[in-house]
């Protein structure tokens, strides 16, 4: 896995709509991502053999509702579709978790499929009192602490943090 470089959100940007479809854009993921950065060292990309970005997993910067504590949104997380079930995917994940866990974060959350997430300890076991903005199946509404207690009496609606796109950014 490699840190995300500026020369990848082409390749991973037509990854991703490969990958999840023009639907992408309308998820309530999306909502809390739309102008923003990845969290500060947690935007990964993994490369195949000839170098192309085969697949890609980011973390955001979130508060759990307005003036909560601080957590991280894992999304999206997709692999080429050719090399799913591949391990891609899982390795992605591992790598960004444990990056995250290093550099001192409490919590992350997705929404996504509980069974495959599962598997790296995501469960809906900490997130009745949390809500995503916008439509959303609450049963996907998933969590994982990385601090024991990070998400105590965490309630509310998730709202964007973290550091927004200056339109200078825009500019090549």
């Amino acid at each position: 896995m490699l840190a995300e470089g500026a020369g990848d959100i082409e390749a991973r940007e037509a990854l991703l709509d490969r990958a999840m479809g023009p639907k992408r854009r309308k998820k309530s993921s999306e909502k809390l991502r739309r102008g923003r950065r990845p969290s500060e060292g947690l935007a990964f990309v993994a490369r195949g053999p000839s170098g192309a970005v085969v697949g890609t997993v980011r973390l955001w910067d979130v508060t759990l509702s307005e003036g909560g504590p601080a957590a991280l949104l894992l999304g999206p997380l997709a692999v080429e579709p050719g090399l799913k079930s591949g391990g891609i995917g899982s390795a992605l994940m591992r790598h960004a978790i444990t990056e995250a866990a290093r550099l001192g974060h409490g919590a992350i959350l997705l929404v996504g499929d509980a069974p495959y997430y599962g598997r790296f300890g995501f469960s809906a076991d900490r997130t009745d009192s949390l809500a995503m903005p916008g439509p959303y199946e609450r049963h996907r509404l998933l969590a994982l602490e990385l601090k024991d207690g990070a998400l105590d009496g965490a309630k509310g609606t998730i709202r964007a943090a973290g550091r927004k796109i200056k339109a200078l950014d825009f500019v090549a």
